[in-house]
């Protein structure tokens, strides 16, 4: 009780530090790339992004914990909700750092996790969000540098349940523990087969 109150008070306290204009206008987000980990850091170092939140979405089980979640069965996919400032970084460009981070030929699985729980997906909030989630979908099958079809789910977001204290901020409390997990997965490996470029986090 007493971690939650100081987690909530910790919250609290970001939001008051940011000036209300920001907080007015802030807009979200919400992507499954497979490993929640390995898209925090991802959206976190882009100019706009306010803040990137690890979780669960997609599933039908309230407040599901990560042990019920990764077992699968919840229909919850672990999930990033971004909150970011729209004047200075819009919807789309954020779509385009999903896609560069997850492999779109894979169905229910993202590298080395597999499961519906660590499919990709984009869950949109609102008719503008869809339509350029379906835009972004149509253009990279028309660009795509990679053979496969792109199975990434485009949907409708529904209840967000931010993860354990413990996964928040995750590669930079553990980078060690991080970058070897990263790496053993072979993440960044399979992003420059299908993009052509590297990705290192």
């Amino acid at each position: 009780m007493a971690r939650c109150r100081l987690l909530l008070a910790a919250v609290m306290a970001a939001c008051l530090a940011l000036p209300t204009a920001t907080l007015a206008v802030a807009e979200k987000a919400i992507f499954a790339g497979g490993c929640f980990w390995c898209m925090e850091p991802s959206f976190d170092s882009l100019d706009g992004v306010i803040s990137v939140t690890p979780g669960y979405t997609g599933g039908t089980k309230k407040n599901p914990t990560y042990e019920e979640v990764s077992a699968g069965g919840t229909g919850h996919a672990e999930a990033v909700q971004v909150v970011f400032d729209p004047r200075k970084i819009g919807y789309a460009r954020l779509l385009d750092v999903f896609w560069r981070n997850i492999d779109p030929t894979a169905r229910d699985r993202q590298f080395c996790d597999s499961g519906h729980q660590y499919r990709s997906a984009i869950f949109y909030l609102g008719e503008e969000q869809r339509r350029l989630a379906i835009r972004s979908r149509e253009l990279l099958e028309k660009r795509k540098p990679f053979i496969g079809a792109i199975v990434t789910e485009i949907t409708a977001a529904g209840e967000f349940y931010p993860a354990e204290e413990y996964h928040q901020q995750y590669y930079r409390k553990n980078p060690l523990r991080y970058k070897y997990y990263r790496t053993s997965c072979g993440r960044d490996r399979r992003l420059k087969e299908l993009w052509g470029e590297s990705v290192g986090h």
